[in-house]
């Protein structure tokens, strides 16, 4: 996997999501499996105080998020780019009713990407969700992950918004296509 930063960086600032997460007292984390997440996952599936829960579509994680904080606790959903048009309609709920809803999203379809599958939607992820209302921020370095995941919980939590980092391609890193023969 080749990146935009040192692999210390890049292991560091995997680690911070789910530290700053924990550090926010997140007790739910809703997701469908995904590499750029798998730090994060990993680290939550093995935490006893937090229920970490599998969608078979992401859609799901927002009603899942919704009643977690009725019950008063705080959640995430972990999602890829391609899976924020499967939640379009569903953002409707978290409109109306008004609660908390904190998105990481790792991206796919920008820089570097093999899959021209991603592109379409990797390509719209940002402009979808400012339609539907979700306040939305960039982390591009490591650097910016913590504070951008710091920004939007407050916004979040204590605003009763719809808010998303969205975690770029060249952060992550690149993604290698294998053939096999």
């Amino acid at each position: 996997m080749q990146t935009n930063s040192s692999d210390t960086d890049h292991v560091h600032w995997k680690f911070q999501v789910y530290q700053t997460l924990k550090n926010l007292d997140i007790k739910h984390v809703a997701y469908v499996p995904d590499a750029g997440h798998s730090t994060a996952i990993e680290k939550f599936e093995a935490d006893p105080e937090v229920s970490s829960v599998v969608l078979t579509t992401e859609e799901e994680g927002i009603p899942y998020l919704a009643g977690a904080w009725l019950g008063g606790e705080r959640g995430v959903m972990l999602l890829q780019s391609s899976g924020v048009g499967n939640c379009i309609n569903m953002l409707s709920l978290q409109n109306n009713a008004r609660f908390p809803l904190l998105m990481l999203v790792t991206m796919r379809g920008e820089w570097g990407e093999f899959n021209p599958w991603q592109n379409p939607m990797g390509q719209a992820t940002e402009q979808a969700l400012k339609l539907m209302g979700v306040l939305t921020w960039r982390a591009e370095k490591p650097d910016e992950v913590d504070s951008q995941i710091l920004g939007a919980a407050t916004m979040a939590f204590d605003g009763d918004q719809a808010c998303a980092v969205l975690l770029s391609q060249k952060l992550i890193g690149k993604k290698a296509w294998t053939k096999k023969r």
